[in-house]
């Protein structure tokens, strides 16, 4: 039975972001860019950032995360912790940050999930990875400020242990696995940096 690495002390994640972001910023050289917050990571109780660039005419790299420390219920062992990180480079058919996108991501996952909709039985701990295809659009509402909508579709590869849902609950098997599905779906709010 594999021992759940667990999620990084909250200093380290933040670390990690603003050095990326440090990082992603000499890259840019003072070009266009943007921070975002997507609107559905938050409706799963989830904290979540994005900063994106341009890199060249049309295309920008984004990176992304999110972490959920959270129990939502202690009781029931109800929970959905994990922490995601999400690279991806986007073409932009017209101009950057402005109408229609395709990109290629991809995504990290570690996770501790249980007692939520698809686990109520079970709790899974485990990680994830993936690849895949997005395609999307950003539409302006406000001087500096847009609405972005996409998705992405991909392979992913698991390794997780399934346990009982009941808090302590009794080891049941050991899963790895590769499946197609959404690598990304989003609808987030947008502030240009000029």
């Amino acid at each position: 039975m594999r021992k759940f690495i667990g999620l990084p002390p909250m200093k380290h994640y933040v670390l990690s972001v603003v050095s990326a972001l440090f990082c992603f910023g000499l890259v840019a050289n003072a070009q266009k860019a943007v921070v975002k917050t997507n609107i559905l990571y938050w409706a799963t109780t989830t904290p979540n950032i994005g900063v994106e660039f341009v890199v060249a005419p049309r295309w920008t790299l984004e990176l992304e995360g999110g972490y959920n420390p959270w129990t939502l219920d202690s009781a029931k062992n109800i929970k959905a912790k994990h922490f995601l990180v999400s690279p991806e480079v986007r073409y932009w058919f017209c101009e950057a940050f402005h109408g229609h996108f395709i990109g290629l991501n991809a995504n990290y996952t570690q996770f501790n999930v249980g007692g939520i909709p698809f686990f109520k039985d079970k709790r899974q701990e485990g990680w994830a990875a993936a690849a895949g295809i997005t395609y999307g659009c950003s539409w302006p509402i406000a001087r500096c400020w847009n609405i972005e909508a996409n998705l992405g579709l991909g392979l992913w590869y698991t390794e997780y242990d399934v346990y009982e849902s009941r808090k302590c609950g009794l080891f049941n098997e050991s899963v790895s696995k590769i499946a197609f599905g959404p690598t990304s779906v989003g609808l987030s709010f947008v502030y240009i940096i000029k």
